[in-house]
């Protein structure tokens, strides 16, 4: 067993874990965030994806033991204060999911790129995100609401409270 000490969306966490076990494992499985996804084992289709001290990182390709120390991001702690990110309200109002398997991870990226490059061009957008498969989009409106969270991210739109419902 390994001691780790990690900050998961801000609340630290002190365990004792299998040296061989995944940070997607430790997520899903010891801290009950279900919202980080295994897709594939693989690293190939993102939907692991989570912030590692600000970066993001696919959590099927990382020790657990590795992250001892970091302060993690998942997309459960994306919303602050009832209030859901910019990135969560862009994805509503574009119609940027369907299933939504590939949804945080898809979100966790943008947060990374949109924190690295303020003003992104689409052909940013697209190069952030080819890590991340979605099956059932087809990418449009996902550059677009990671086009509309950096434009609010940038300005100042009207935060949108957890549970409203976006007016289509």
């Amino acid at each position: 067993m390994a001691k780790i000490t990690v900050t998961v969306n801000g609340t630290e966490q002190v365990m004792d874990i299998e040296p061989s076990l995944l940070l997607v494992e430790l997520l899903r499985e010891k801290l009950r965030l279900t919202g980080t996804h295994v897709g594939c084992d693989t690293s190939q289709c993102g939907a692991c994806t989570v912030l590692i001290d600000g970066s993001a990182v696919k959590s099927c390709t990382v020790l657990a033991v590795q992250a001892d120390g970091a302060e993690i991001t998942t997309v459960e702690g994306l919303a602050k204060d009832g209030e859901l990110h910019p990135i969560q309200r862009a994805f509503s109002a574009e119609h940027a999911l369907q299933c939504g398997f590939c949804t945080p991870g898809l979100m966790i990226t943008a947060i990374d790129l949109l924190e690295r490059k303020g003003a992104p061009t689409d052909a940013d957008i697209r190069h952030a995100i080819k890590g991340n498969l979605c099956r059932c989009t087809g990418y449009h409106n996902i550059v677009s609401a990671i086009r509309s969270a950096a434009t609010e991210m940038r300005g100042a739109t009207t935060p949108m409270k957890v549970g409203a419902e976006v007016k289509r």
